[in-house]
């Protein structure tokens, strides 16, 4: 199946229909991010509320996503955001996005509101076949029975997303959760922005996905792009942090924490510390040491693996399996660096059980655990809570699914629970609260939480590689960066692999191998058959961020909009007791000089 042979299809909750509709030519070239945010922009009102019913849930694979090329089974889902109130796009893995793209989907548009608010339904979709059926049995269950019963009763290995228990209920710390490969965890999410709630908001509990009788995606120039994938993939496989028994392999996205602890810019105790002894207990070689000994215990009767696949073709394998030390079962697939830090770190909890506890309820119910971990350190730091008291967070959290006004509060997100508790020092930017890196040390990270169009997301423009670890080997004074030029740059570069379906982590590779980076641009041109090279990677990624930011501003943004909470410029952060210091007017520059 070539790219140009997908079709759109159109769901309209309203009156349960059906529709598949061939690709308007100006969508042809696009994919992911740069597909989800050129229909909001043109189909979705600016001023409308987010959970009614003219805002619009488009779920889009990427371009080159179902091909063969190595690491690019990503998905994006765009809506305008109830964190927020502007546009908004999710980037998850798991078995969907290539499932979408060879069932010959280029991108799934759901509008409108079911007329009976007491009927929920799942969507069905399979080569050019769709259908909505209805699946109250299915309301408000926990993810992991769901996805069990759901691969029981449809077969074939489906992939499965959805809204969750949190999203059904229109929290706004939702997020959309897909299954794994091996289907055993719901934990590949489409976290951020509360697009579970927008989901929940069009009575959908699950998308199933069906692709055995659709086919890979194949190139228009195939000489062009086995060439090209085979250059990327020799970049990913020989990396020290992408390839073989490398960083990530070995310790997963966790490594990080140890990282960042040292460079004493890790969060803790809700943004108040940027180093803390006891990390080293919840880090990624923890995970490794606890794996390597259910291994060695366990041996054939356990599945703890680290070196695991988020998605089928990804050679990086970033991912882990971690199971319980007493009986070698699973338990969690994968604690995540971002989850460890703000469910653990950011809590003081550090506790490795009780962080992975906590992990396990959000996927469970449907919760972002960025957005679930700043909520419960903002209630903490308010006295509602203790810090470092993990059996409260569990209750608390567990308070979701059950209805309970703590539960209600920490599932709103971040901003409401410090407004519920009168707390001001709330992380976040437009409504969505930050991620793993304190942006008074690594500024660079700061001007992108600040400045790109979905809020406080490291994902929209991970400068830390650069900051931290260094291009080319080169480790450069921090200090001597322009900041507000790297942003700019890694904002623009994302925003077409966001768009391409390759995952964000290819990044430390192709930005240190030129012909790794020509091997990714070069597949995305030789898909499409079209002349694409890396200098265009910018002008398209600029494309797409110009039509975000004029969502924003018709929604009711301004520059102001654009700016870190007032404590990162006024409170030092330990240890180097530092704070944020990039002017109003360089944050300004980053997009508005263009």
């Amino acid at each position: 199946m070539l790219e140009s042979e997908k079709k759109i299809l159109r769901i309209n909750m309203n009156d349960l229909s059906v529709k598949w509709e061939e690709v308007k030519d100006e969508w042809k070239h696009l994919g992911g991010r740069g597909l989800t945010s050129t229909i909001i922009s043109e189909e979705v009102p600016a001023l409308c509320e987010p959970l009614g019913p003219y805002n619009k849930l488009i779920i889009a694979p990427g371009l080159v996503t179902g091909s063969t090329a190595p690491s690019t089974g990503r998905l994006s889902v765009g809506a305008k955001s109830p964190l927020t109130n502007g546009i908004k796009e999710a980037n998850a893995g798991g078995r969907t996005p290539q499932k979408l793209a060879r069932a010959g989907v280029k991108a799934v548009i759901i509008e409108g509101h079911r007329k009976d608010k007491n009927k929920w339904y799942n969507i069905i979709i399979k080569k050019d076949n769709a259908e909505i059926v209805e699946a109250n049995e299915y309301h408000n269950m926990g993810n992991y029975e769901l996805i069990k019963q759901l691969w029981e009763k449809y077969g074939s290995k489906p992939g499965i997303i959805g809204s969750g228990i949190a999203g059904q209920m229109l929290l706004q710390g939702a997020g959309i959760f897909g299954n794994n490969v091996e289907n055993s965890d719901p934990g590949r999410f489409a976290g951020r922005g509360g697009l579970g709630a927008v989901m929940g908001s069009k009575g959908i509990v699950a998308i199933i996905t069906d692709d055995s009788d659709g086919g890979v995606i194949k190139p228009v120039n195939e000489e062009k792009f086995k060439s090209a994938t085979a250059a990327l993939k020799e970049a990913l496989i020989e990396h020290p942090v992408t390839g073989k028994n490398g960083g990530l392999q070995n310790y997963g996205t966790n490594v990080l924490m140890n990282v960042l602890n040292e460079a004493g810019s890790l969060p803790a105790k809700n943004w108040t510390l940027g180093y803390v002894e006891h990390a080293v207990k919840i880090s990624g070689e923890a995970t490794h040491e606890r794996i390597d000994l259910a291994v060695e215990k366990f041996g054939d009767q356990t599945n703890a693996q680290y070196a695991h696949a988020c998605n089928p073709g990804c050679v990086m394998k970033c991912s882990m399996i971690v199971v319980d030390k007493d009986s070698g079962k699973e338990v969690l697939s994968p604690l995540e660096y971002e989850s460890a830090w703000s469910l653990g770190n950011n809590t003081m909890i550090h506790t490795y059980e009780d962080v992975v506890e906590l992990n396990r309820i959000c996927n469970d119910i449907g919760l972002d655990t960025i957005e679930a971990g700043n909520a419960l350190a903002v209630a903490m730091d308010a006295g509602a809570l203790e810090f470092g008291d993990g059996p409260a967070a569990i209750k608390a959290l567990k308070g979701v699914a059950e209805d309970t006004p703590m539960g209600r509060i920490i599932g709103s997100g971040a901003v409401t629970t410090g407004r519920v508790f009168g707390s001001n020092r709330v992380a976040h930017v437009k409504g969505q609260s930050m991620p793993a890196y304190d942006p008074r040390p690594i500024r660079g990270i700061g001007v992108t939480y600040a400045t790109n169009p979905m809020g406080g997301d490291h994902t929209a423009g991970y400068t830390i590689a650069a900051e931290i670890l260094g291009i080319k080997g080169e480790v450069t004074d921090p200090r001597a960066i322009d900041k507000a030029g790297l942003s700019r740059a890694f904002q623009e570069t994302t925003a077409f692999l966001d768009s391409s379906g390759y995952c964000l982590f290819t990044a430390f590779a192709i930005l240190d191998v030129d012909a790794g980076f020509a091997g990714l641009v070069d597949s995305y041109a030789a898909i499409m058959g079209e002349e694409f090279t890396v200098d265009d990677v910018t002008k398209f990624g600029r494309k797409i961020l110009n039509l975000e930011r004029a969502f924003n501003k018709a929604a009711g943004m301004t520059n102001a909009d654009d700016r870190l909470p007032e404590f990162m410029k006024t409170e030092p952060l330990p240890p180097h007791n530092v704070v944020f210091d990039v002017t109003d007017e360089e944050l300004d520059a980053v997009h508005n000089s263009l």
